[in-house]
């Protein structure tokens, strides 16, 4: 499967009339925070694909809708599958779904930096990841694995992320893929401004995947 992986910053390539075209044989879009709720359902309304999202420290005008819930609040014209709860994209925050046969898992939010929403110690992202260990060992009696792709917006601690508190990452991450072994980690948060910055990095048995702007992935 090959899947769209969006964050932090609108992409003019699919923000296009040509988006289409240009990604006629995705199958799912990945959205790791900071991005507009507009640009969301643009994507999904024109692509008609699967798109799972999480917050992250930026665009939160309507997060308090997702607290408690699952769907956007997005009035779209499309078929019944998009259409539980009335929505279109799916929000992951502190949640694990099955789509299609692929498993996910989102934590959104970064490390707390001025006591902003969505923002976390180590710890209180510890107890964020308890609300789903539950639901991970379900998986992995029921399908063999815990869980395919994990999506954050912030990166793993010492893996693309940068010095100052804001933009550091969560050393939970990295236990978390050690013992659940996703095969990717898809994240946000860190810009990158030139071609030379890394993007991909393998952590264990998992691609750390920085989804800044966007990029594609594909996974059996």
């Amino acid at each position: 499967m090959k899947i769209l992986c969006i964050s932090d910053e609108i992409a003019s390539v699919i923000y296009s009339n040509l988006i289409k075209e240009r990604f006629s044989d995705i199958d799912f879009v990945l959205a790791a925070g900071d991005l507009p709720l507009d640009y969301l359902e643009f994507i999904v309304s024109t692509l008609n694909k699967p798109l799972l999202f999480v917050f992250g420290n930026h665009n939160l005008g309507d997060f308090h809708f997702y607290k408690k819930g699952g769907y956007a609040p997005f009035e779209l014209n499309l078929p019944k599958y998009f259409s539980a709860g009335g929505a279109g994209a799916i929000h992951i925050g502190s949640k694990v779904v099955k789509e299609e046969q692929l498993i996910f898992a989102g934590l959104g939010g970064s490390m707390r930096y001025n006591n902003g929403e969505n923002q976390f110690t180590n710890l209180k992202m510890k107890f964020e990841m308890v609300k789903i260990i539950p639901r991970l060992f379900w998986n992995k009696f029921r399908y063999g694995r815990y869980l395919d792709i994990l999506l954050t917006h912030a990166p793993p601690k010492g893996i693309h992320d940068k010095e100052d508190i804001c933009h550091r990452g969560f050393s939970e991450f990295l236990w978390f893929m050690r013992f659940f072994k996703p095969k990717y980690l898809v994240h946000g948060h860190i810009h990158l401004f030139d071609n030379y910055t890394e993007r991909k990095t393998r952590y264990y048995t998992t691609q750390v995947v920085n989804a800044f702007n966007h990029c594609i992935i594909e996974i059996d």
